[in-house]
């Protein structure tokens, strides 16, 4: 057991340690530069009171990042405390006031007296990987959805028409907005035209979406204030969504990549509704690591699948969903339910079964996630693949 508890609270160019002893007396209290000389003479000089520490953070990945490899590199035993917790607990602590030091006195102090905060361990350089390229994904994804949306309301503004009948999570409506965005345009072109400057650029369909556009054109004579403007906007966006598609493309087969080379990537991949990218996100959250899960009760909680108690009085049965999880893995277990109802007759009865019993589609989802993680977990655990003729519940 530990002998004296270093709490320290991350900041971005600078954290701030505390370090308690057994009664909560105050040892040390330093604010640090992220900086690695810096960060290691802070190690010294807090095992030099004492050797056995243990040491806690409120942040574990980003701009943590290097405090926590430098201790788990010199061996140090460390711990996460989430942010929530923290500023829920600095509530019963002395003074109305919020500094980095006092939220460093909390960290450790509540590292001193639980016995039940996640071990932060060294993470598996393929699990990082997965992290970095899927936390890029993401991104890039979600400047696609911006850029789309700023895309539509742009074409709104100027050819209603014509921004109804496109989708533009095809490359083919965005190839035509980069050369055609007004109707009087379009209709100067014709059909003939306009399906052949299509098929030039390998546009799939061309005849069905020059057809539709010219449809379109037909439709609105009204020429709009700031047409030409809005025009060369709408074009200069559908070109930047292009090349947004092309960039996730390339970082998909990075991923499918990496993820094919793990060892668990067989037996992850072997579950229906899973491919490489939901494979390479569980990855990135768990790292394949199961001992960080000792049930797959712990799995479903983490995941945000498992619904928590809240009961209170007479009220009993009162089941919520979990505040704290992590949304990620969340995401990877309900996508890959949905996915398997439509590929895997066992998941399909499931869901049926759940929709009989007055389920809501959502709740049935998740009903189906929850059962998904014994699964996976139990899959995990035995390392073996999974085999469609075994019912769902033998397997977990």
């Amino acid at each position: 057991m530990a002998q004296i508890w270093a709490g320290t609270d991350i900041g971005k160019t600078h954290h701030h340690c505390v370090v308690l002893d057994s009664e909560g007396r105050k040892l040390l209290s330093r604010r640090v530069l992220n900086d690695e000389p810096e960060l290691l003479s802070l190690l010294a000089d807090v095992l030099a009171l004492e050797e056995d520490v243990l040491w806690a953070v409120d942040v574990a990945d980003g701009m943590a990042a290097l405090l926590i490899n430098v201790l788990l590199n010199h061996g140090q035993q460390l711990v996460y405390i989430p942010g929530l917790a923290v500023n829920r607990a600095s509530a019963g602590y002395r003074g109305m006031g919020k500094t980095d030091a006092k939220d460093a006195v909390v960290i450790a102090d509540q590292a001193r007296m639980r016995r039940d905060l996640a071990v932060i361990r060294a993470d598996d350089e393929h699990a990082v990987e997965l992290r970095i390229l899927t936390d890029r994904r993401s991104d890039l994804s979600a400047d696609r959805t911006r850029k789309v949306n700023r895309l539509r309301g742009q074409l709104t503004g100027i050819f209603p028409a014509l921004e109804r009948v496109l989708d533009l999570g095809n490359v083919g409506p965005l190839i035509l907005l980069t050369g055609y965005q007004t109707p009087a345009a379009l209709r100067r072109t014709g059909r003939s035209r306009l399906e052949t400057w299509l098929r030039n650029r390998k546009v799939r369909g061309a005849d069905t979406l020059a057809q539709a556009a010219l449809e379109a054109a037909e439709r609105q004579h009204t020429t709009v204030p700031g047409e030409k403007m809005a025009a060369q906007v709408v074009h200069t966006l559908a070109k930047e969504v292009m090349g947004l598609n092309e960039q996730i493309a390339e970082i998909d087969k990075l991923i499918a990549a990496r993820f094919r080379d793990h060892d668990l990537a067989e037996v992850i991949a072997s579950m229906p509704g899973i491919g490489p990218l939901l494979g390479a996100e569980f990855l990135a959250a768990t790292a394949g690591d199961m001992s960080r899960f000792p049930s797959a009760d712990r799995l479903a909680s983490f995941a945000g699948v498992a619904p928590v108690p809240r009961d209170s009085g007479n009220i009993s049965g009162n089941l919520h969903r979990p505040r704290r999880y992590h949304r990620g893995l969340q995401r990877v277990f309900y996508t890959s339910a949905l996915i398997s109802i439509r590929s895997c007759e066992e998941s399909r009865r499931f869901y049926e079964r759940k929709r009989a019993e007055g389920k809501r589609h959502t709740q049935a989802v998740l009903a189906l996630a929850r059962r998904r993680v014994n699964v996976l977990w139990a899959l995990i655990r035995d390392g073996q693949c999974f085999h469609r003729g075994l019912p769902v519940t033998a397997a977990a």
